[in-house]
């Protein structure tokens, strides 16, 4: 096996909570955000790092065979991924073992809408478990008295790390080592103020005496600049009569109810996977004909990806923005929302998000993010709000329930409007030429928002391309719904603006000498950095550029910011342009939105290109360009799409494994316009 290339794949499962199961293939955590067991203690935050990982041994007549790896320094021990033979997504991580002519198979899976992970393993014999191989003793649950006979058994060694899931831990005094047992449970409460962790399991020896691991490594915290060495603790022991049982199963979790089987809980998960790509995808205005089954295998493979990002808030839903260490973001989730519920056929979701967002919206403002404590949203953001209209409109294109958004949302959207047009936080308000003008020292508003110490990157202080697109198409969409409720003032209103935006966007923003748009315009000046923003002017439903422009903006983005996993976020040919992201928090942070690709960004320039050649024309270069994609999802986090990749060749996938963004832009592209 090769240790470099598996020690950068890495598998996820997600529990609807917002917490989550990661690792690499051959189980080395190379994060501090790697662990069994991620527990959402206040959905979908809250989130604290229970079980960092199994020690597992295989004893074949006397002799020790490690399975488990882990990174010390300069080291690698033990080395049980020599015996490792495969791994597999069916649907969740499968891992195989060889020894001496023994194999097994271990799986690892989360159940939905509980902080609990499943591990089991299975003896395998021929390719396949065997009849014999079934448990003996299913249902019970008692601790045998001695299996010093065994021909071959199966030790399991809890590592366990209780801390928030951005920290580290090492040895302390304040620890409580105490371990309760009771028929199939062992309980342990290391700390008074975090949760108890409950392993429920089948017959086995259990040895209480605990102890503690040192120095674990983490080399993706090491390349990023941050503290990476950890001290684990092992409570205690398990040991399984492999020989006898056949299989056996040990369930985590921070709930000490009886969990049904292990087994009906892989079967309830199995089946709710599969329904995931047996659905029929709806049809859009855009699409009249959809495609059943799930579509082509990376529309299949993106609706799996898309499922863990729906999370609950409250006695709503909403969408963590990437994993492993983002929350659920205003402007991410608005965005992501079309590609991960509508496409993939839960308009009901959406409501869902759409009605429990607009509870938070203050001074016409959408929450940027909510903190991982729980705290205070932060509101931050000129264009979340923006993309919530978007997103209303989204949600009307494939349901037409004018309904629930008269009674759930109209409401929220014009008093955004209102706030908008007076003026709110951060200087946002609509200045005398309809155009949206936004920004103060020292604040990042925009999606390009990397901020180092009190230095912003990017500041965009004033009328940014993007921002004018998505006030533009607020408005377009205001005025629809206005006429479609019988509010012709308000109607006429929302017009006049409109048109005042389109008129001075064409005077203001047109670069005659680049043939595209300019980014910020800020009174006199004008910033004529070429960055991908300017696409949302021509993707957006209702657009501010003609065809003609819309064409030689598209030749000035292919040509300077095209890439087969997005578009740049700033052309080479600039002298601020970063090419690689890395190094430390200011390192990557420089060149965040300096160059770095994005693949989200895919989606509206698929759909800018459609729009401006035609669907006919467009549809086979759709479809070559999603298709780079395919190799992507088996070479960082399997399943996923990554955040961003470098901006140079070869477009190393960056930042987090999983982002929801980058999978739903690729699903609309995918179903809309492919």
């Amino acid at each position: 096996m090769d240790l470099g290339a598996a020690m950068t794949r890495e598998w996820l499962e997600t529990n609807g909570l917002g917490g989550f199961s990661s690792s690499t293939i051959i189980g080395v955590n190379t994060r501090r955000y790697h662990g069994l067991l991620t527990a959402a203690t206040i959905p979908p935050v809250g989130r604290m790092l229970l079980l960092s990982k199994l020690e597992e041994t295989l004893v074949l007549d006397g002799q020790h065979y490690e399975l488990s790896s882990n990174k010390y320094p300069g080291v690698i021990h033990p080395q049980g991924f020599q015996y490792q033979t495969g791994f597999r997504l069916d649907p969740f991580p499968v891992f195989t073992f060889e020894v001496e002519g023994i194999k097994i198979e271990k799986s690892v899976f989360m159940v939905q809408g509980k902080n609990t992970v499943v591990v089991q393993y299975e003896l395998i014999i021929g390719g396949s478990p065997s009849p014999e191989s079934q448990p003996k003793n299913k249902g019970r649950s008692i601790e045998v008295a001695s299996q010093t006979d065994s021909f071959l058994k199966f030790e399991i060694r809890p590592l366990i790390a209780f801390r928030d899931y951005h920290s580290l831990t090492h040895e302390n005094g304040a620890l409580n080592s105490h371990v309760e047992m009771e028929k199939g449970l062992t309980t342990v409460r290391p700390y008074d103020d975090l949760p108890e962790l409950h392993f429920a399991h089948d017959d086995c020896e259990i040895d209480t005496s605990g102890y503690w691991y040192h120095n674990f490594e983490y080399a993706v915290e090491r390349e990023r600049g941050l503290d990476y060495v950890e001290d684990l603790f092992c409570p205690f022991s398990m040991t399984f009569d492999l020989e006898r049982l056949g299989s056996f199963s040990i369930i985590a979790s921070t709930e000490r109810s009886k969990i049904r089987s292990a087994n009906h809980c892989r079967d309830v998960e199995n089946n709710r996977r599969q329904a995931l790509v047996r659905t029929r995808l709806p049809a859009p205005a855009a699409r009249p004909s959809a495609p059943s089954g799930g579509g082509t295998p990376l529309i299949q493979s993106l609706i799996t990806a898309a499922d863990q990002f729906i999370v609950s808030r409250a006695s709503g839903k909403t969408i963590i923005a990437g994993y492993h260490w983002f929350s659920d973001w205003g402007r991410d989730t608005m965005i992501a929302l079309p590609g991960l519920t509508l496409v993939t056929g839960h308009p009901e979701i959406a409501k869902s998000i759409l009605a429990e967002f607009a509870k938070h919206v203050d001074q016409g403002m959408l929450p940027n993010r909510f903190p991982d404590a729980g705290e205070a949203p932060e509101y931050n953001t000129v264009d979340a709000s923006l993309w919530f209209v978007e997103a209303v409109r989204s949600l009307l294109q494939y349901t037409d329930d004018y309904e629930f958004v008269r009674a759930q949302l109209y409401d929220t959207l014009t008093d955004i409007m209102a706030w908008h047009v007076k003026g709110t936080r951060y200087n946002i308000h609509v200045d005398t030429d309809g155009l949206l003008f936004s920004g103060e020292p020292g604040v990042q508003l925009t999606w390009m928002d990397a901020k180092i110490g009190e230095r912003v990157m990017t500041p965009r202080h004033g009328k940014p391309v993007e921002i004018q697109a998505l006030w533009y198409n607020a408005l377009c969409v205001m005025e629809q719904l206005a006429e479609k409720f019988g509010q012709k003032a308000i109607k006429k209103s929302y017009k006049q603006i409109s048109k005042s935006a389109r008129l001075s966007f064409d005077r203001l923003f047109w670069n005659e000498e680049t043939g595209c748009l300019y980014d910020v315009v800020n009174g006199d000046e004008r910033d004529a950095s070429i960055r991908p923003n300017q696409i949302l002017a021509i993707s957006l439903a209702n657009s501010l550029v003609s065809k003609t422009r819309a064409k030689s903006i598209l030749r000035v983005v292919e040509r300077e910011l095209l890439t087969p996993r997005g578009l740049r976020t700033l052309s080479p040919t600039d002298p601020q342009y970063r090419g690689r992201y890395e190094g430390d928090a200011s390192g990557r942070d420089s060149a965040y939105h300096q160059g770095t690709v994005w693949p989200w960004l895919m989606g509206p320039y698929i759909t800018a290109y459609v729009k401006a050649f035609g669907k006919v024309a467009s549809r086979k270069f759709a479809s070559e360009w999603l298709n780079n994609f395919q190799p992507h999802v088996e070479e960082a986090g399997l399943g996923q799409v990554s955040e961003i990749f470098d901006g140079d060749p070869p477009y190393t996938p960056r930042g987090c494994i999983a982002q929801a963004w980058s999978v739903a832009e690729l699903l609309c592209a995918a179903y809309e316009d492919a």
